[in-house]
């Protein structure tokens, strides 16, 4: 059983403290992806964990056993760069076999693991390559190849897909899924991308500043995020927000003030006081047109015509920025339009002033699980 654990890990360089306590637990033969933005520490993690940065306080565990101390190559994991990382003068077969050789192991089981691993990602026929004769996807290929003939008890992947155009991208999630399934084994994996890790992980952490504000399974996370700054990573089209004012607050609901206008949430909202300000939040596939309760009147600002979906910006006097409804492809919404856009009590999501969310008490509707 090989689980991954940190507790109270802490990492500063000089002054800055880039980790700030970490308490954080893999589940034997996940895929768990590290997500945040830019700066918010996911890297300097996944370092640690491979002994490429010491913490400066806080334990490391992998299958139970303490790590702080231990070198990288003591650790049992394997690391996959964003960089690939492979030796130019050597053949694919050469890059993959070359720390097997530095351990000492005989030829005949180099050459088999080689094998057995070029197989597994079916890049056989590339062997007597060099990386310059590669594309981008088969050099990335032959880097997870790299990895895998160590048999390594966790597989750590920092942004191992962010040096590739966007089609190719999709195709390699496809393939990092495929592996995970095929090998069972452990992997953490490192990502600024938030599509990526709501397609790949078994569970996501969310990191920002240094903390964790949430973990959970991606559709735990899109439904029902801790707070605003998840709520707002997590999705694409970003969730559409309002500010407003708590006119009536209990444990079955609120009524908010947005704009002059009513807007009634079915929200747990029994630990706020009428009066505070608070943030709406709906996604965009959850607004709906019509009148009625918690509608607004809008004019169209701009259509995204997207193919197989439209994208409609709505903009209304005294509201700040736009709304953005998710419309099927042939939109008939021109800008200058004018609209009645709803948002349903049972899809918003309402935010303290310090972003904490209030629980919902509607269920969202099954999705088709084809």
């Amino acid at each position: 059983m090989t689980v991954v654990s940190l507790t109270s890990a802490r990492k500063s360089f000089g002054d800055t403290e880039v980790l700030k306590g970490i308490d954080l637990a893999t589940e034997d033969g996940e895929f768990l992806v590290l997500v945040g933005p830019s700066g918010c520490g996911k890297s300097t993690l996944l370092r640690a964990i491979a002994g490429l940065e010491d913490l400066t306080s806080g334990d490391i565990a992998i299958g139970g056993v303490r790590v702080n101390d231990a070198a990288p190559s003591d650790r049992g994991i394997a690391m996959v760069f964003q960089s690939y990382a492979l030796y130019p003068h050597m053949t694919v077969a050469e890059n993959m076999g070359f720390a097997l050789k530095l351990a000492g192991m005989k030829r005949a089981e180099i050459d088999a693991a080689v094998a057995a691993a070029a197989e597994t990602l079916g890049i056989t026929q590339l062997l007597a390559r060099k990386p310059a004769a590669l594309s981008g996807g088969q050099r990335q290929r032959v880097a997870i190849g790299r990895a895998i003939v160590r048999k390594p008890a966790v597989f750590l992947f920092d942004e191992p897909l962010s040096n590739l155009d966007a089609g190719l991208r999709v195709k390699m999630r496809f393939e990092f899924a495929a592996l995970h399934r095929t090998l069972g084994t452990t992997m953490i994996y490192v990502t600024h991308d938030q599509a990526e890790a709501m397609t790949l992980a078994d569970r996501i952490v969310v990191l920002n500043a240094g903390r964790i504000e949430q973990i959970g399974r991606p559709m735990d996370l899109y439904d029902h995020p801790a707070n605003l700054f998840v709520a707002e990573f997590i999705g694409s089209p970003r969730i559409n927000t309002l500010a407003g004012t708590l006119v009536s607050a209990s444990a079955t609901g609120a009524v908010i003030d947005v704009g002059g206008v009513a807007m009634h949430a079915a929200v747990d909202a029994s630990a706020a006081q009428p009066g505070a300000s608070v943030t709406l939040g709906i996604r965009p596939e959850h607004l709906a047109t019509g009148g009625g309760t918690n509608a607004l009147d809008v004019r169209v600002r701009f259509v995204e015509a997207l193919g197989s979906a439209s994208f409609v910006h709505f903009a209304r006097d005294g509201i700040d920025g736009t709304l953005i409804r998710q419309a099927p492809g042939h939109s008939a919404a021109g800008v200058g339009d004018a609209a009645s856009i709803v948002l349903p009590g049972e899809h918003l999501h309402l935010f303290a002033a310090d972003g904490r969310a209030f629980p919902r008490l509607a269920t969202p509707p099954v999705r088709n699980a084809a």
